[in-house]
């Protein structure tokens, strides 16, 4: 009885903790007065407010363009990586090549973003290119560190799939393009999406790397809200992380309640 009251509280303990910051910038996002420490009544002004702000609208929409290119373009990268690593047995150099696609991982961001920036100095006095920081740059930035979680995320779902049902298409012949598009991607294509919306996350939040990347006219979301901030929390960027809670909480109900409707298994 004493364990069970025990793992009770510090359940609650942990919850409060983890979700008692997220409660208050919701319920101060509502704060009327302009101090995001004293309480002024309740108001949604600050919504109005921001939808009507411009630059945060300009800066959201970029984030979420090169969220998406970035992310779709890891997961085509990623999807080769894993299949070259799981399906083309060991070759000479696999161990590197394998520890150099996620080695961006484990490379502090800092690190990461220093030497893209030189990369592209160079590149500009040798080729021309980039002649400017902006979309294309963070792209690329961002590409390359969300190419590596999503050749993890794929590269584990290879290898817990069944093999036979392959070759027994090889053995019928199917070419192992179709074999590939036919049997395999359906098989992966759960963990597709996983590294698509994982590398989609990293992107949207990425704020070091996007520092050193990007030019004075694109500006992401990330680095809109440190330069807000560094004057002070305002209830405006309340608001803001309140819609992107908000947004977030709809995707994970959406996603559970259309497992829960098609991702049974029907009875035999």
């Amino acid at each position: 009885m004493k364990q069970s009251l025990w793992l009770k509280f510090a359940l609650t303990l942990g919850l409060l903790f983890l979700y008692l910051p997220i409660i208050m910038m919701i319920i101060y996002s509502f704060n009327a007065s302009t101090l995001v420490n004293i309480w002024g009544g309740w108001t949604t002004s600050w919504y109005h407010v921001l939808a009507q702000d411009d630059d945060l609208i300009s800066a959201a929409l970029l984030s979420i363009q090169v969220a998406v290119t970035a992310s779709t373009i890891a997961l085509v990268l990623g999807t080769m990586i894993a299949v070259v690593i799981k399906r083309y047995g060991v070759f000479k150099g696999r161990n590197f090549f394998y520890g150099m696609s996620i080695t961006p991982i484990v490379m502090p961001d800092v690190v990461t973003g220093l030497s893209l920036l030189l990369l592209f100095v160079g590149m500009n006095e040798f080729i021309g290119f980039p002649n400017s920081y902006g979309f294309i740059t963070i792209v690329i930035g961002h590409t390359t560190f969300c190419t590596a979680y999503a050749t993890i995320v794929i590269q584990a779902r290879l290898g817990s799939i069944d093999r036979s049902i392959e070759e027994a298409a090889m053995d019928l012949g199917a070419r192992p393009t179709k074999t590939f598009f036919w049997i395999t991607l359906p098989q992966i294509a759960s963990s597709l999406v996983a590294a698509w919306l994982l590398s989609f996350t990293l992107s949207i939040d990425n704020l070091v790397i996007t520092s050193f990347i990007s030019g004075p006219s694109s500006t992401t979301l990330p680095l809109f809200i440190y330069s807000t901030i560094r004057n002070g929390v305002t209830p405006e960027i309340n608001a803001l992380a309140t819609i992107m809670i908000s947004i977030v909480i709809l995707g994970l109900v959406s996603g559970a309640w259309l497992l829960n409707k098609y991702g049974k298994k029907s009875p035999a």
